[in-house]
């Protein structure tokens, strides 16, 4: 069984913006592979779904991103899901956008969902799949508030197609072969 976690913010004003990546590509995933997410519980919204007899959990935290912590731990204590069968897709400032980083664990990095994680789980070992957004400008917080440019939503829109893919590569081949594979490779250039 795997829980997967999309982070975002909720809320009409947040939709389509950098901080929300992970709410699309949860929704990407989750469209792909028939999960709806329309169910209420563990502070956010879910769906179940099986990919190859594989039990999965899809959940997108309702808590705002810095108290995501709260909603990943019901969810994870309700289904008694090991640390090795988490994956959170998030966004991340350090990647431009066409460019995602996948981990098996590490640091929050300056992410305070990702900080609130670690922080309720008590640990960092679980698998990341860190969305590029680019780096701010000035302000960090009007940048991941913000939407992307047109060129940019062009890139993004690369990755949440190649999102259920980087996933599914993960659920049936390991975080190892995950990395090897996506890591790296700059679909601002790739033809999907």
């Amino acid at each position: 069984m795997f829980l997967i976690v999309g982070l975002g913010n909720v809320g009409k004003e947040y939709e389509k913006t950098r901080h929300n990546i992970g709410f699309d590509a949860i929704e990407s995933f989750s469209e792909r592979y028939n999960i709806p997410i329309n169910g209420e519980k563990f502070k956010g919204t879910y769906g179940e779904g099986r990919i190859n007899g594989e039990k999965i959990i899809c959940l997108k935290p309702s808590t705002y991103m810095n108290l995501s912590g709260d909603s990943v731990k019901l969810a994870m204590d309700y289904y008694h899901i090991d640390f090795n069968n988490l994956i959170i897709l998030y966004d991340d400032i350090t990647l431009e956008p066409g460019k995602v980083r996948i981990r098996a664990k590490g640091s929050a990095g300056g992410h305070n969902g990702i900080k609130d994680i670690i922080k309720k789980l008590g640990s960092d070992s679980f698998f990341r799949i860190k969305i590029g957004v680019g780096a701010p400008k000035d302000n960090l917080v009007n940048h991941v508030i913000g939407r992307f440019s047109k060129e940019d939503r062009n890139c993004v829109e690369k990755i949440l197609n190649i999102c259920p893919d980087i996933i599914q590569c993960i659920l049936e081949k390991g975080i190892t072969e995950a990395m090897n594979q996506y890591n790296g490779v700059d679909y601002r250039k790739a033809e999907i």
